[in-house]
């Protein structure tokens, strides 16, 4: 029986949805008959990698936001010669670093809305409104601020609390969609239904916060573009496993023109409520075999 040992909280912003994703995660791999650990990975290093001893032959990687998604963990694993799931050390520190993503996915020809990385004072000089503005390095919304045409300029400075910079990016109107795409193939799209302004943090994880529909009416060609850009995007940043990559579709726009990348998640969120599970199952794999082919997958390198 393989020995998995999962390993959940962290100390990001997202610990509680990490502990959500690790508990669900671990269910389905006992399901599915895996031997599992579950380690609530906290500031101690040293009790963690005690907790990894003996070594278990995989590491499922349930952890979100930085100290977890960022290639810090994959570093220690990498250290310990433990095979993991999801991206190696650098796509995940890409990833995270959305101005290096971003980088990324145009070099490769990806649309992406008009943005760049500016000083806190200088922030709300770059766009005029709408616009959003994010932190470099948060994942899963967090931190994330629209300011609609005709709104006031948000509080920053001591209230931000994400360091020094922040990414500007013009606000792209209309539909969000988002992609799973497993070992460089895509495994199919969702479109998302929110009641907040965009696929926010509350909307991601809070029960009824968003809901999750196959797109039946939107252009096969963009469905089709929305694929091909995700498995590009996750091959940019070389990634492996299981990634999602959401998009927004400015509708108004002839063809594909208005198909905008906003970000790749190396580890995306594993709860009752995520996106990932839903679009597997979709595809006729159940989460317990979804959480197998990860296993599977798992790896230490790029």
């Amino acid at each position: 029986m393989t020995r998995v040992a999962v390993l959940m909280g962290g100390l990001s912003a997202e610990r509680e949805v990490s502990l959500s994703s690790g508990k669900a995660c671990a269910g389905a791999l006992r399901q599915a008959g895996f031997d599992v650990n579950e380690i609530d990975v906290k500031s101690d290093i040293q009790a963690l990698a005690v907790a990894l001893s003996p070594k278990p032959e995989v590491a499922f990687n349930a952890l979100h936001g930085r100290f977890g998604e960022d290639g810090c963990i994959q570093g220690l694993l990498e250290l310990m010669g433990i095979p993991y799931t999801h991206s190696g050390v650098l796509a995940s520190a890409l990833a995270m670093d959305k101005a290096a993503a971003r980088a990324a996915f145009q070099a490769v020809g990806i649309q992406v809305p008009d943005g760049q990385v500016a000083a806190l004072e200088d922030a709300h000089d770059v766009y005029p409104a709408p616009y959003v503005v994010k932190p470099v390095a948060e994942g899963s919304s967090v931190g994330v601020i629209i300011v609609p045409e005709g709104g006031n300029h948000p509080p920053m400075g001591q209230d931000w609390g994400f360091g020094a910079e922040a990414l500007v990016e013009r606000y792209v109107p209309g539909r969000e969609l988002t992609v799973a795409v497993m070992n460089g193939r895509p495994l199919g799209a969702l479109e998302i239904h929110s009641e907040a302004e965009f696929y926010d943090y509350d909307a991601k994880y809070a029960p009824g916060g968003s809901r999750h529909i196959q797109p039946k009416d939107i252009p096969a060609e963009v469905l089709s573009a929305s694929e091909s850009a995700a498995v590009e995007a996750h091959n940019a940043l070389g990634c492996r496993g299981v990634t999602r990559a959401d998009f927004r579709w400015d509708d108004s726009k002839p063809g594909t023109d208005g198909l905008y990348l906003l970000e790749v998640n190396t580890q995306p969120g594993m709860t009752e409520t995520s996106l990932v599970p839903e679009i597997a199952e979709n595809a006729g794999i159940d989460f317990p075999a979804l959480v197998t082919l990860m296993v599977g997958d798992a790896r230490c390198g790029p």
